[in-house]
């Protein structure tokens, strides 16, 4: 077995599609197996099109493509109890965990005095707690490793404002602070912690009425627009683009890596 990652075992939530699908692709193609969480199912608040359980079934099969083995769990990374059944049952079968890609997250858009406590709970619980349950569960595991890489994926809302998304950057924000938290307790288990900050990325969370909730959020100050413009000439980045920060950041090419920020973002916090 070759590749950066051959022997090790990864487990990656809001795996289904989208950003968590191509990290568990890359991954595994670098030689990792996978654990692939995601809820598969109805989400709250939001306006684009949830995962289904297909989904995550085509994420499962392209990773067996790449030669790998997988173990699939359909939970919601805000059910303690359930993301460490799953994840536990998941190491004993693989044997090990050596990464920890904490994607799972939603973005809820809208003006500030338009923004629901249920939107803020649930963007709070979903992308805070959830990412801390995610780190509970993956972290012991590695400390038995011997070590390991924790990724927190976070955005460029963690680094820069972005408007009309109050709950979403107060979230993403956390999550930096959370990584950088984790990696000081964790390091004498020579564990690294970072946090990914990418731009704008096509997946499905740009999908069903998203892009006509962010205009609706947009015209109530059209100033503001430009602040999503990145310093490179591209408007948006794929997935694959941000696997590869994954891969280094999973990898021993970033072996003295840690409490960092990482933002494969186009530049957009420069802007």
């Amino acid at each position: 077995m070759t590749g950066q990652l051959a022997g090790k075992v990864a487990l990656i939530t809001g795996a289904a599609r989208g950003q968590g699908r191509a990290h568990a692709v890359r991954l595994a193609q670098e030689g990792a197996d996978v654990i692939a969480v995601d809820i598969a199912g109805p989400l709250p608040s939001v306006a684009y099109d949830s995962a289904t359980p297909e989904d995550l079934a085509e994420t499962v099969a392209m990773v067996e493509k790449e030669g790998r083995r997988v173990v699939a769990a359909t939970v919601d990374t805000r059910d303690l109890a359930g993301l460490r059944s799953a994840v536990d049952g998941a190491v004993e079968r693989l044997g090990r965990l050596d990464v920890v890609v904490a994607n799972a997250a939603i973005c809820v858009p809208s003006a500030w005095d338009e923004i629901t406590p249920t939107m803020f709970d649930d963007t709070l619980s979903i992308n805070v707690t959830g990412t801390w349950n995610t780190v509970m569960v993956g972290a012991p595991h590695l400390v038995r490793a011997g070590g390991g890489s924790i990724i927190l994926v976070s955005s460029a809302a963690g680094l820069k404002v972005q408007p009309f998304m109050v709950p979403y950057t107060t979230s993403k924000f956390a999550v930096r602070g959370m990584a950088k938290a984790f990696a000081v307790e964790l390091a004498k288990h020579h564990i690294r912690v970072n946090s990914l900050h990418p731009t704008g990325v096509a997946t499905p969370m740009g999908s069903g009425d998203m892009q006509a909730v962010l205009g609706k959020a947009i015209a109530t100050d059209p100033r503001l627009a430009p602040m999503f413009t990145n310093l490179l000439p591209v408007d948006i980045t794929q997935p694959e683009d941000v696997a590869e920060t994954v891969l280094f950041l999973a990898s021993d090419a970033s072996r003295y890596i840690t409490a960092h920020e990482i933002a494969p973002d186009a530049g957009v916090t420069e802007f």
